[in-house]
């Protein structure tokens, strides 16, 4: 069972108020929290000592990102054919990689590409192509083809992890629906920081104490749940705490915003060990534009690449080293424009990575070229399974040891992406 009555506002005018009925109509504003309650005991299996790895941050760049605009092959002649109109030119690439380009709207994050503290990985992507955004998201979230798993892969990730409290694993600012959070191990869903609060609560309508009060020694389940959401929003008031560095500005949209407040939680050191965030409108079919401020994609990377950059800035080199970020997305684009100056649903995809332990200021993978026969339909061929990535990522800087309860029949890595612990 999943608190899905979460973000419920209701007041009830009832003079008699039951446990369930409190639950149900008076959690945590703005927020979602699953227990998995109907898997209890699985979840408190994995009670652990304290956690020591990095913070991972997993950022969903839905609607099938573009990753040949992002990190562009400028040594491959076959992308300028493909893209008569809207490829970058290489005289505005950054970076000074020999055979890949970064688009010049990540300006901002070029001295972290320089420090080694921004990378890539190119032709990543899911073990078999899938054009529907509904159900690549689904597998990508899933991570696990041919298997009757059906629980969200990071929920796994925060189970093998040792997860015991909500604080452990979040989904921060304006998220889909969490598929990758599903299952039985605790987790957070969390609209902002500042706007997390029991329903009702005032200063002469204590909701918080109420609710305690009635589930004070209450066993079982319903008693579990009241406490940890009791737990989780006591913690929460040490990250409502926590600022932004002063001279860091974030940009004002929701990926900046939700950014803004997983380094709060890191900075507060509340527990997090996993943090999901979204940013949408990648699906660009048509007017993808060209490499110039006031065009679709363009403007899209700049705003990506700003609120990266000021979470870097933000956390500081010190906290960064025990951070990962990487990003997915369900598919890329295909390799050839279309005829609204556009790119349809592909298939391979760029990975991007941020934190102070990756192995950056480079693009990791196998490049299979983009001539029509290394292509899969038009499509870049994937060369790196995402999830062997991200098995890396979770073995050498987290510390999962069984990273094959989290990504079934997957081998991790050796790419090098990232360093060990």
């Amino acid at each position: 069972m999943t608190m899905t009555d979460a973000s419920c506002c209701t007041t009830t005018t009832t003079t008699t108020t039951s446990r369930r009925r409190f639950l149900g109509t008076a959690a945590a504003a703005g927020a979602l929290i699953g227990f998995g309650a109907d898997q209890i005991s699985t979840q408190l299996a994995y009670a652990a000592g304290p956690y020591s790895g990095d913070v991972f941050v997993l950022l969903s760049l839905r609607g099938g990102f573009d990753g040949l605009s992002a990190i562009v092959p400028a040594f491959d002649a076959d992308y300028y054919a493909a893209r008569p109109t809207i490829a970058v030119p290489r005289s505005q690439l950054l970076g000074d990689d020999p055979r890949f380009g970064l688009h010049p709207a990540l300006k901002p994050l070029l001295p972290l590409w320089n420090a080694g503290t921004f990378g890539a990985i190119h032709a990543a992507g899911q073990p078999t192509p899938n054009r529907s955004h509904f159900a690549a998201m689904e597998e990508l979230e899933r991570a696990a083809p041919g298997t009757s798993v059906r629980t969200g892969w990071l929920n796994r990730v925060l189970g093998g992890l040792g997860a015991t409290t909500p604080m452990n694993g979040m989904a921060v600012g304006s998220f889909m629906p969490a598929r990758v959070m599903a299952g039985p191990s605790p987790e957070l869903d969390l609209s902002s920081i500042d706007g997390f609060a029991l329903a009702g609560e005032a200063k002469y309508q204590p909701m918080t104490a109420t609710m305690t009060g009635l589930y004070a020694g209450v066993p079982g389940i319903m008693g579990d749940t009241a406490t940890r959401l009791a737990s989780a929003l006591g913690t929460m008031k040490t990250a409502t705490a926590a600022q932004p560095a002063s001279s860091t500005q974030y940009p004002a949209n929701p990926l900046g915003k939700a950014l803004r407040d997983v380094a709060r939680l890191i900075k507060s050191d509340v527990g997090l060990m996993s943090a999901c965030v979204d940013s949408g409108d990648w699906d660009m079919h048509e007017n993808l534009g060209t490499a110039a401020p006031g065009k679709k994609m363009y403007d899209n990377l700049t705003q990506l690449a700003a609120a990266l950059a000021a979470f870097a800035a933000d956390l500081g080199p010190d906290a960064m080293k025990r951070v990962t970020l990487i990003t997915v997305s369900e598919f890329g684009r295909r390799v050839a424009e279309n005829g609204s100056a556009g790119l349809d649903h592909g298939y391979g995809n760029a990975m991007l990575m941020l934190g102070g332990s990756i192995n950056g200021g480079q693009v990791h993978g196998t490049w299979p070229g983009l001539g029509d026969r290394s292509l899969v339909d038009g499509d870049l061929k994937v060369t790196t399974d995402y999830r062997a990535v991200i098995a890396e990522i979770l073995q050498k800087r987290c510390g999962l040891t069984n990273v094959g309860s989290v990504f079934p029949n997957v081998t991790p890595t050796t790419l090098g992406v990232v360093k060990s612990r």
